[in-house]
């Protein structure tokens, strides 16, 4: 297969077609990303394959907070440089083996460098999540994504505790090796991977 074709949603008419996209076929619709985001159109020649959106990460997840090991001062300082995969959609009609990790890994090769260059910082770890009862995460799993625990089902707005949203895996992927230094992490203290489920 020749090289996946990115192009970032940059001109008004990309960003109509990438938000009817994904309210026409995404299921959680359209919403506008939250804070700092790219958002990309993803081609195979003339083929319009896929649609991903990064964005602002998550405020609290405690899964990706003992995994980094944040104190909440360090989450409170560093959290701009974790990018959220808040939307993936590969179009309903396009049906290739192994499309989707392909297009996480390549995302992930050149979001940091498209990330720099629109704020002037690169992210250094990429969160997603997965909702356990629509998806497995094989397609993160294959693209070398870390799974670390799910959240608590409570979604951002629950302020009450009522376990509005549904629980969802925790995906993270780190873009530099020593990632959890550049999250203000000391060297040494990090704790040991999740296991993989």
């Amino acid at each position: 297969m020749s090289p996946l074709l990115f192009r970032s949603v940059d001109s008004p008419q990309d960003s109509l077609l990438w938000n009817e996209l994904i309210e026409r076929y995404h299921y959680l619709k359209y919403k506008p990303l939250p804070g700092a985001q790219i958002r990309y159109l993803v081609s195979h020649g003339d083929h319009l394959l896929a649609a991903l959106g990064f964005s602002a990460a998550a405020w609290k997840v405690a899964p990706r907070e003992q995994f980094i090991g944040w104190d909440d001062r360090q989450r409170r300082r560093n959290l701009h440089r974790i990018a959220n995969n808040s939307r993936f959609l590969i179009l309903p009609w396009v049906q290739v083996r192994n499309l989707a990790s392909s297009i996480l890994a390549a995302a992930a090769k050149r979001l940091g460098d498209d990330w720099k260059e629109r704020y002037g910082y690169e992210p250094v770890l990429l969160e997603t999540f997965v909702d356990r009862e629509r998806f497995r995460g094989t397609c993160y799993r294959a693209a070398n994504w870390l799974y670390v625990g799910d959240t608590q089902g409570r979604g951002k707005l629950d302020r009450q505790h009522l376990g509005l949203s549904t629980v969802k895996h925790v995906y993270v992927y780190p873009l530099h090796k020593s990632f959890r230094q550049k999250l203000g992490q000391p060297a040494g203290t990090a704790p040991p991977l999740a296991p993989q489920d």
